[in-house]
């Protein structure tokens, strides 16, 4: 599996995720807009329409520099 890999800090960053494919998540916290946080080893997501206790399935439908975007997958 190919990571995209990031200078951050000095550092080398890989990001544990890829944009269009599937995981399974559990969302922990919540986000001051509303949409709930779920982390793949340590890398934020954010996923809306979710709340903390979830367990769902979501496709990542945008990857940034400190964080994802995912949708949840019925």
């Amino acid at each position: 599996m190919s990571f995209e890999r990031r200078r951050f800090g000095g550092r080398s960053f890989s990001k544990p995720v890829e944009e269009g494919k599937e995981y399974e998540v559990d969302i922990r916290e919540t986000s001051r807009r509303g949409e709930g946080i779920a982390r793949i080893q340590g890398f934020v997501i954010f996923v809306p329409n979710t709340k903390p206790g979830d367990h769902v399935k979501i496709k990542i439908t945008r990857i940034g520099n400190r964080f994802a975007s995912g949708e949840v997958v019925q």
